[in-house]
């Protein structure tokens, strides 16, 4: 089992930015497909980002060219950098290790960290 505590959500107002951070205890980040999610408030947690081991990147069309996800194997880190966020972004964000065909979580949930976009 590993691992993962995010961190970096918070406040911000329509048009700002973040930087979501997630830690992992072990050289996990090197060896699988990484993948940040949402879950809004009456909604079922939804893919938001994936990067391959290779570094190939994919996006939900509906942050496609305002986030980035990236790795540092090196400290075990990803990071999904948002711009031009907006109030329909608003969700608790956690990442997770995911299967490399279907996207799929392949370890338990962690805490998350909440993103609040408003006015």
């Amino acid at each position: 089992q590993w691992q993962l505590v995010e961190s970096g959500g918070g406040l911000v107002q329509p048009g700002g930015s973040l930087r979501l951070s997630c830690a992992a205890d072990r050289s996990v980040t090197i060896l699988y497909t990484m993948a940040w999610y949402r879950q809004a408030p009456g909604k079922e947690r939804e893919l938001v980002a994936v990067i391959s081991t290779g570094g190939i990147t994919k996006y939900r069309d509906s942050v496609q060219g305002r986030f980035t996800i990236s790795r540092d194997n090196g400290k075990n880190q990803i990071y999904l950098q948002m711009e031009n966020l907006k109030p329909e972004d608003t969700a608790v964000y956690y990442c997770n290790l995911a299967d490399d065909k279907t996207y799929q979580p392949l370890t338990s949930w962690s805490q998350g960290t909440q993103v609040t976009v408003s006015s």
